[in-house]
């Protein structure tokens, strides 16, 4: 029986012994054994689970309870980056390691390349002899870990996590990787993404007697686990994401084994690689492998389950059936790093087609392309090349900006986009200038870089945005705000144009974004496009009131589960979403 010693100020979480009891499945999965795969294995037998779609209109549907904000951006300047860090966030990227003596070391340098994709906590838990040891902490991966601590952390396998809350507030208890002990052993997850049954999931067990220490919807799989009667270890967890909606792709650790899941759908990414001497590792990303001189071998596909112990090697276990896969979009578009291959895509290749289909689509008379760094500078390459106009740095990025500063007495306008972003004279002024971002979330940050255009001398100011508009809320794994925040889902482009401020305004046409993908379009998900859901979200997503962005250490109540709500009695969020919801059953 596996141990857990817990190195951090964060307790593991014991989970009590259970009954077993049932909950009702959306799905019905069954199970097939693939040793060794190198082809995807997981070709369902039946499609008993149906895809829903919806269409979305341009009203808001909670509109009714939170009227839209229509000022223009000359709002209140304050000394926090909820409105001048306008974009979405990914919640998080996972890392798995086996069969290497430095597994925690190299899983603290494979953390450090996915830093992008979380900056408010990271962990990893190691085993050795059969124990597993955690060191968990708020802040960057640099920030948690030393020396002393990855001492502490020895072993052949391990698994580590950078966390960005989309499910859970901030606190140190929320930080993963989390540990549990039940009365096999122990286990250890890593969870990236976020499940849309959470609440219902966890209300069950609570009324069944279960005790949560976390707001994490993470947490509920290790209930899920604990519980389950299914034998052996990965039958419980086949057992558990048989009752999971949503996305999750997660890595595992047991006293002898590591375990890679990716959800039915495939929302988001992980990957499977490996180094010289054997070792087997998982990662968010493909840049992680190539920190840590892994080979990139293949995605974990959607519906698999990938098991490594020394016994067996790599086995393959599909869940059964599963959909065509919907997979994040905005990985290509912002969250994943340029250099990683993500989805068996180049996230380079795809934002440097996204600046010549804008440049192609939504030409403009220009002097200078520039892009606002850093997602947006590979599309501004693009779109430079195809329009045969000079890419220059019109703005600097500063990186060494903290999490919190102080302001002056005397305000400075526009002071958090300042701190972070500084424009070239020397390069605007007098320019007609095309200005390239991969998307508008609220238009906050839009408008004051368009200030910081202007003032800088430029004649023209052309936006051009590398992505579709964003209409709807993301339920699987990414912080958006809620539709009515969203200034898409609020007004025409011509209307965004004025309240940025800008001489001109394009967005990536979404027929054109899918014409570029080709075959490999059904399988993307563009629910923050189109407002058409692979898996309808049980809860409503509404707007956050004064928790933008905490300390992490002293998180309100009223932003535990990340501002979700369940709907009022008898509420139909599908109806609610959709006002041709009757005219779409017929």
């Amino acid at each position: 029986m596996a141990a857990t010693v817990n190195l951090s100020s964060t307790p593991s979480n014991p989970i009590s012994k259970l009954p077993s009891f049932s909950l009702n499945s959306p799905q019905k999965t069954s199970f097939s054994l693939f040793p060794n795969s190198s082809s995807f294995p997981c070709k369902p037998f039946s499609h008993s689970l149906k895809s829903q779609f919806i269409t979305t209109s341009s009203k808001n549907p909670i509109s009714d309870l939170f009227p839209p904000n229509k000022s223009g951006p000359e709002g209140d300047i304050v000394s926090s980056f909820s409105d001048d860090d306008d974009k979405p966030r990914e919640e998080c990227g996972v890392v798995g390691i086996f069969g290497d003596p430095e597994a925690s070391r190299l899983c603290y340098l494979a953390l450090h390349a996915l830093q992008h994709r979380g900056q408010e906590g990271a962990g990893i838990v190691a085993v050795n002899n059969n124990v597993l040891q955690t060191v968990t902490g708020v802040g960057l991966v640099s920030e948690v870990f030393n020396e002393s601590k990855l001492d502490q952390l020895p072993g052949e396998m391990a698994i580590g996590h950078v966390r960005y809350s989309t499910a859970g507030s901030s606190m140190l208890k929320n930080v993963q990787p989390f540990v549990a002990g039940y009365r096999f052993g122990s286990v250890g997850v890593a969870h990236n993404g976020n499940l849309v049954n959470y609440r219902a999931l966890r209300a069950m067990l609570e009324d069944n007697g279960s005790i949560f220490n976390t707001s994490s919807d993470t947490e509920v799989l290790l209930h899920l686990i604990a519980i389950s009667k299914a034998r052996p270890f990965l039958l419980r967890i086949v057992d558990a994401c048989e009752k999971l909606e949503g996305a999750y792709s997660m890595v595992f650790v047991t006293g002898d084994k590591l375990v890679a899941v990716r959800d039915p759908y495939g929302f988001r990414p992980l990957v499977m690689g490996r180094r010289s001497n054997g070792a087997v590792v998982f990662a968010s990303e493909t840049c992680a492998l190539d920190l840590i001189e892994a080979t990139y071998e293949r995605e974990v596909y959607p519906g698999e389950v990938l098991v490594v112990d020394k016994k067996d090697g790599v086995q393959s276990l599909c869940l059964m059936p599963h959909p065509e896969p919907k997979q994040c979009i905005f990985e290509h578009i912002y969250f994943a790093l340029p250099n990683s291959l993500v989805f068996g895509r180049s996230v380079y290749e795809s934002r440097r087609v996204f600046g010549e289909i804008l440049a192609t689509e939504a030409p403009v008379d220009c002097d200078v392309v520039i892009a606002v760094p850093d997602s947006g500078v590979v599309a501004a390459l693009g779109y430079a090349a195809k329009a045969g106009v000079p890419f220059q740095q019109g703005l600097i990025r500063s990186h060494y900006v903290g999490r919190t500063f102080i302001e002056p007495s005397q305000k400075i306008r526009d002071f958090g986009v300042k701190l972070k972003l500084s424009p070239v004279r020397a390069v605007l002024e007098g320019k007609r200038v095309v200005v390239v971002d991969d998307s508008i979330v609220r238009g906050t940050t839009s408008s004051k870089i368009v200030r910081l255009i202007k003032e800088a001398g430029a004649k023209e100011i052309h936006m051009r945005i590398a992505s579709p508009p964003i209409i709807g809320s993301c339920y699987y794994g990414v912080d958006t705000p809620s539709a009515e925040e969203l200034i898409s889902n609020r007004m025409s482009v011509e209307e965004i144009r004025k309240f940025i401020g800008c001489d001109s305004l394009a967005f990536l046409p979404f027929d054109s974004l899918k014409k570029m993908l080709s075959t490999d379009s059904p399988k993307f998900c563009y629910a923050c496009f189109s407002g058409k859901y692979p898996v309808m979200p049980r809860e409503v997503k509404v707007k956050g009131v004064g928790d933008s962005m905490d300390d992490g250490l002293n998180t309100p109540l009223a932003s535990i589960d990340g501002h979700w709500i369940k709907g009022p009695p008898n509420f139909d969020l599908e109806k609610e979403i959709d006002p041709l919801y009757q005219e779409s059953k017929i």
